[in-house]
């Protein structure tokens, strides 16, 4: 078994185990985490959970949320489930094992009211597969792909459902086209640049199922400053995730 580490995150809002050498979530998470808005007291699925690191962060953010995760890989899952425990959070979390591409064996319909995801989004001609068979499923498009999760959501969201998710800017018109496919209506989206100078890197979407076409774009988020430090309003991200409410606020 690889060796883990224990990360301290936000300030100390949270600690979370990683395996060394295996996937560990990197920014693209937080981004996707501050991105997600919901309202108190309704059920929500995180698809291809990894290590749980949205929803830890979830958690602390809406403390009257029942949140469940998807995990395909059953060490990751392990770890999600680790990680819940150790920040106190197993009566709020739920760690279920298993493949989104067969999501009706796993959980009825229309049972959940959002559902969010990170998904792997290289495809499996475009380079080198990394040797880690962790990072390799998490990264790649071997185990399932942002149609296999779009699909997922569509049977699992209540009518008006929302979804939340990050993907590479380059692949913005595949996601709409597959969002609409799925019957999944972009509705709000939000362009992530590394620095002042360089080409979109990510996309932030938040769609509707059965949604009506209307689509806000929001004001682009640059990480970094000519300076290679982080922007004033990614900054404001790390501290605003950081200030977790009370328990019974959200």
């Amino acid at each position: 078994m690889e060796k883990e580490t224990l990360d301290t995150i936000l300030e100390g809002g949270l600690r979370v185990f990683q395996t060394k050498k295996g996937y560990r979530f990197s920014l693209d998470s937080i981004l996707l985490a501050h991105f997600v808005s919901l309202k108190s007291s309704i059920r929500v699925i995180d698809i291809g959970c990894g290590n749980g690191i949205i929803l830890l962060i979830l958690a602390k953010r809406y403390p009257k949320l029942h949140l469940v995760g998807l995990e395909i890989q059953d060490n990751l899952a392990d770890l999600a489930r680790k990680n819940s425990e150790y920040n106190n959070l197993e009566n709020r979390i739920e760690i279920v094992s298993g493949d989104a591409r067969h999501i009706k064996s796993i959980f009825p319909g229309l049972s959940f009211d959002a559902a969010m995801f990170n998904p792997p989004y290289r495809k499996l001609n475009s380079g080198r597969i990394n040797p880690l068979h962790e990072k390799a499923i998490a990264r790649h498009e071997i185990s399932g792909s942002l149609k296999d999760f779009l699909t997922a959501a569509k049977y699992l969201l209540k009518p008006s459902g929302t979804v939340f998710t990050i993907y590479p800017a380059k692949r913005l018109v595949e996601l709409i086209s597959l969002f609409r496919g799925s019957g999944i209506e972009p509705k709000k989206m939000k362009l992530v640049f590394s620095d002042y100078h360089s080409e979109a890197e990510f996309i932030l979407v938040e769609g509707k199922k059965g949604g009506h076409e209307e689509l806000k774009t929001e004001p682009p988020l640059f990480i970094y400053d000519d300076s290679k430090n982080y922007t004033e309003e990614m900054s404001g991200i790390f501290s605003e995730l950081s200030h977790f409410p009370a328990d019974g606020d959200g």
